[in-house]
């Protein structure tokens, strides 16, 4: 059988990024066979200039357009409807890629104002989850990111997140991997920067 091609139709029919594991079950072959073939099939694409690359996102693979057409795509689809995050979801949401596990009132305590409303509706989105209950008093929920919140972005893992010291403005990164988000989002991360650690891999 033709590994490459299966492995070609198989990322075209799924929107979601395919782990390996769910690869080889299908497959029936060993996981390392598996990926030989699919960096030879992103090498290809890439050798021919195609329009289409396979992308490694969310720990697995997809097939996407290519970033070097990225401004007549956005052009087609400038006109439709997408979901767009506020500044508030925006800025709730580095404060937990960045600073998870954390409570809501540790979040509320950075952002200064009340977040209930935005952390019901980043539940919804499936971006974040709750992870258990923090051993204090009342054992509030704990919050982190999900899978989704990687694909969302275009992440592999938390790793890629950039270093806080390394930017100044969040929505630099943000808009640099997505076009569906608000224009001129400013999201200030200076309240991040005291004490953070580095993003852990829960997810």
């Amino acid at each position: 059988m033709n590994i490459k091609s299966i492995l070609e139709s198989l990322l075209f029919i799924n929107e979601n990024p395919i782990q390996i594991n769910e690869l080889s079950d299908v497959l029936g072959m060993d996981k390392k066979d598996i990926e030989i073939a699919l960096d030879e099939l992103i090498k290809d694409y890439s050798e021919r200039g195609s329009g289409i690359c396979i992308v490694k996102v969310g720990g697995g693979y997809q097939m996407c357009s290519s970033p070097d057409n990225e401004p007549w795509v956005k052009k087609m689809y400038q006109e439709k409807n997408r979901h767009r995050l506020s500044q508030a979801s925006l800025e709730t949401l580095a404060v937990i890629a960045y600073k998870q596990p954390i409570t809501r009132l540790e979040i509320e305590a950075i952002r200064g104002v009340n977040i209930d409303g935005v952390i019901k509706h980043l539940l919804e989105l499936g971006l974040i989850k709750c992870a258990g209950r923090k051993e204090v008093a009342g054992r509030p929920f704990l919050y982190i990111t999900t899978r989704k919140f990687l694909e969302y972005f275009g992440l592999n893992s938390l790793k890629d997140l950039p270093k806080l010291d390394d930017f100044c403005d969040f929505s630099n990164f943000i808009e640099n991997r997505k076009d569906n988000l608000p224009e001129n989002n400013s999201l200030d991360v200076s309240l991040l920067q005291k004490g953070t650690k580095e993003p852990s891999e829960a997810l």
